[in-house]
């Protein structure tokens, strides 16, 4: 992984904390300084800061049924409540893998595994995620051309892999695509309203936790998910932890 996430998942800090501690020369891989943002270690590389040999915590792997309200930072300067308000304190630091806005639910994977991190983040892997959706009227069929065609929202087109009018106001909607509330602008562009939202799949990973429980994959999903494989994975319910409210 890249060195700035390495030592981000190691507890020192935030990734633009850690290009700072890497630009100002204090970082060396394998005894000589390292100065490069682009270098990338892996676990046979010997990484020091300040001559303070460092060590990555272990990896987590874990899923989350995230509740609407919540948001998807690591801190918030006004105080409001964040996915990692759910998770136990004594954890090491986790990235989320994607986003959900404040309003929205549902299925988000969290880890300190850069690698898995890039690869289902990355457009060029096309990792379907799957998204129900609920909107004020009726749906028209005509629109689903458009969306899947794509949607010019803030100058970039958006469009949808698959629009499934599930019924009159409810949709099951799939993108490969992660821009910024992309499914709430492209339905307001075509004169939509959503009142809920949530996201039921990530790849071949699919939710069935309990709203604000999270619970660890196993090493066979987090294979499914490292290999791109079709095989459907359903996170189970009543191995989590409920949110605090």
């Amino acid at each position: 992984m890249r060195l700035n996430r390495f030592l981000a998942a190691a507890g020192l800090g935030s990734r633009r904390g850690c290009e700072e501690l890497i630009r100002t020369g204090q970082v060396t891989v394998n005894g000589t300084p390292c100065v490069d943002l682009a270098t990338t270690v892996g676990p046979e590389d010997s990484v020091k800061v300040n001559n303070k040999l460092i060590h990555q915590e272990k990896l987590l792997y874990v899923a989350l049924n995230k509740p609407p309200g919540y948001l998807c930072t690591a801190s918030d300067e006004l105080g409001r409540r964040t996915i990692f308000d759910i998770l136990p304190k004594n954890w090491p630091r986790l990235f989320n893998i994607g986003r959900l806005d404040k309003e929205s639910q549902g299925l988000l994977i969290l880890t300190n595994d850069g690698d898995l991190a890039l690869k289902l983040t990355h457009p060029r892997y096309k990792i379907d995620k799957e998204y129900e959706v609920i909107i004020n009227k009726p749906f028209e069929p005509k629109h689903r051309d458009e969306m899947l065609r794509g949607v010019f929202i803030e100058g970039v087109r958006a469009k949808a892999e698959v629009v499934h009018q599930v019924a009159p106001t409810k949709l099951k909607i799939i993108l490969r695509q992660g821009l910024k509330r992309q499914i709430r602008m492209m339905l307001y562009t075509l004169g939509y309203e959503v009142k809920q939202l949530g996201r039921t799949r990530i790849g071949p990973l699919k939710i069935d936790v309990h709203t604000g429980e999270w619970r660890f994959l196993t090493a066979e999903e987090v294979k499914w998910l490292r290999d791109g494989k079709k095989a459907e994975v359903v996170v189970k319910k009543g191995d989590g932890a409920k949110a605090k409210r």
